[in-house]
């Protein structure tokens, strides 16, 4: 067997095949150098190997941090789908649900609230819960505290309508704003800007903060889509494929 085709099979053994282990250790010091020169020759003249090498580390590290995501799931499950406290929409009794972890300043979030709508529009049959996690600065935080108060207060079908509003929203947040959004929605305005800085409020944003901390969660918008997390934005087919396949 030449230098090089011993290389080449010491190489793939262990790259596709860990539990193979190939053992240096009882090569001479002769041997270990004329090894590490016919590997380095080989990879030279062959370096598409590395690229196909690096492509099945990427495939195993994908499938390791699914795994993961779903493990994060089911142990988090109680606090994912029926903490009691968050905004559910969508059809509650649908057969599958979807979490939102959202930050009403993230354009991403914006963006993904348009493929949100209309994948529960098409599909008739998911449960959508929005879980406030403000992480982009004071008016992120003014953003949810308002929103949760107004759920508190007003009740879902007022804060839906704030949501809204809210994700939408261009100018700049501030109680003065917020304040014009309660008169336009016809709720207790001083009630809720009261509320925002109560306890009531900031469990609510806490828990939604250790929450996704448990979930590795660092970025908006994040979703659970029934056990599989999706991390970052995605258009509207990719959810709907995801959604296929949790059905399935």
């Amino acid at each position: 067997m030449t230098r090089k085709l011993f290389a080449a099979l010491a190489l793939s053994m262990a790259l596709s095949a860990p539990a193979m282990a190939f053992d240096i250790s009882g090569m001479s010091d002769a041997e270990k150098a004329a090894f590490g020169e016919a590997v380095k020759t080989y990879l030279m003249e062959n370096p598409e190997v590395l690229v196909e090498a690096i492509g099945v580390l990427e495939e195993r590290q994908q499938a390791a941090e699914a795994q993961n995501d779903k493990v994060l799931v089911q142990t988090n499950a109680e606090d994912l789908f029926d903490d009691g406290y968050s905004w559910i929409g969508g059809n509650p009794d649908g057969d599958l649900t979807i979490v939102e972890f959202m930050d009403y300043r993230c354009s991403y979030c914006r963006k993904a609230y348009t493929e949100v709508e209309e994948l529960l529009a098409k599909d008739g049959n998911i449960r959508f819960i929005v879980k406030e996690f403000p992480i982009l600065g004071q008016e992120s935080d003014l953003s949810a505290r308002f929103a949760v108060a107004v759920k508190q207060l007003a009740g879902d079908e007022t804060y839906k309508k704030v949501h809204d509003e809210l994700i939408a929203f261009r100018g700049s947040i501030t109680l003065e704003s917020l304040s014009r959004l309660a008169d336009e929605q016809g709720v207790d305005k001083d009630a809720v800007l009261k509320r925002m800085n109560e306890e009531e409020v900031t469990a609510v944003l806490r828990a939604n903060h250790q929450l996704a901390e448990r979930m590795r969660i660092s970025g908006t918008p994040a979703f659970v889509i029934g056990g599989e997390m999706l991390r970052g934005y995605a258009p509207l087919k990719t959810m709907q494929q995801i959604v296929a396949e949790q059905r399935g």
